[in-house]
């Protein structure tokens, strides 16, 4: 049997909630089951089962592999919202501002460290020296994509290259390997691991992408975060440097003041300047289609598996999931 994305997403809630941690000190557990329970996608340990599941029944293995992925995950995401000076996460408060700052660190510290346990308990103990060796590569590039990020807000030579190398570190390596660690306890071969590494990457990129699109074309009923909040903050998104890339000297000039904060403009009126400039450069069309060629080559990866077509429609319906254009 071959699980729906959608029955993917609930046997993994299901198995989540019957393992949050009811440990001592609560104090330090609490804030991980806090944030853990506010949601999200579960995009990533739902492609581990996914990616499992391709090569076989689920087992606990899968299971095991897909909580430390979102565990982790969420370590990441608790320690960005400080770094962000974040306040609200999935509309609700962010754990440095529920609890404080030096307990999201402390329980950010513990929940990385929980991840390794869920490795730790892998039935297949021959596997589990390489699947740290996977785990540990790509656990650093998050934190590499993040400096990345970090370093790129000081920066005024950025190049899309850049860009796409630092989204790819910081968001898209989870998720490929994600789908590349669940298959490998699923018994798929390393040409098998490495076209799932490969589709992971690909449409997290394209997911990043879709992500800064929707930051200033999204729908704010539907998006869930302020829509043009990357040029208030003065992210050098692909959008902007794309724009760079196109504009003549008049609105490169006029774009890198705006990023500058040396203007006398409201948000509001920044936000709508700056979109006039990419409307008129057909920014969007440009995203758009990047983020399309970007999920196309996932696919392609997936379709190199050489499996029929109904063994992996579960991942296909989830690349229409991660990239529906709310806009």
């Amino acid at each position: 049997m071959v699980h729906s994305f959608s029955d993917i997403r609930t046997l993994f809630s299901s198995f989540l909630s019957e393992n949050l941690f009811y440990k001592e000190p609560q104090s330090l557990y609490d804030p991980m089951n806090y944030l853990i329970g506010l949601g999200g996608k579960r995009a990533r340990p739902a492609m581990a089962l996914m990616a499992h599941e391709l090569f076989g029944p689920l087992t606990k293995d899968a299971y095991r592999i897909a909580m430390a992925i979102e565990v982790f995950h969420n370590f990441t995401l608790m320690h960005d919202d400080i770094i962000d000076e974040a306040t609200h996460r999935r509309a609700q408060p962010t754990v440095h501002h529920k609890y404080n700052t030096n307990v999201a660190i402390l329980s950010g510290d513990a929940m990385m460290i929980e991840s390794y346990e869920w490795i730790s308990k892998i039935s297949k103990v021959d596997l589990i020296p390489s699947l740290y060796s996977t785990f540990n590569k790509h656990a650093l590039g998050v934190c590499y994509g993040q400096q990345m990020d970090l370093e790129f807000e000081t920066r005024n030579d950025v190049t899309i290259e850049e860009y796409i190398e630092m989204i790819r570190l910081k968001t898209a390596v989870l998720l490929g390997c994600a789908m590349s660690m669940g298959a490998r306890v699923g018994g798929a071969d390393k040409q098998a691991q490495e076209h799932l590494q490969l589709f992971g990457e690909n449409i997290g990129i394209a997911f990043q992408l879709q992500d800064d699109y929707l930051d200033t074309y999204g729908d704010p009923e539907t998006f869930g975060k302020r829509i043009g909040g990357d040029i208030i903050q003065n992210k050098k998104t692909y959008l902007y440097l794309k724009a760079l890339e196109l504009a003549n000297e008049e609105q490169r000039d006029r774009l890198t003041l705006l990023y500058t904060d040396q203007h006398q403009l409201t948000d509001e009126e920044k936000v709508k300047e700056v979109k006039d400039i990419f409307n008129t450069l057909v920014i969007p069309e440009y995203v758009l289609q990047l983020m399309d060629a970007y999920n196309n080559l996932g696919i392609s990866h997936l379709k190199a598996l050489g499996l029929e077509e109904y063994k992996y429609q579960a991942l296909l319906d989830l690349c229409s999931y991660l990239l529906q254009r709310n806009s």
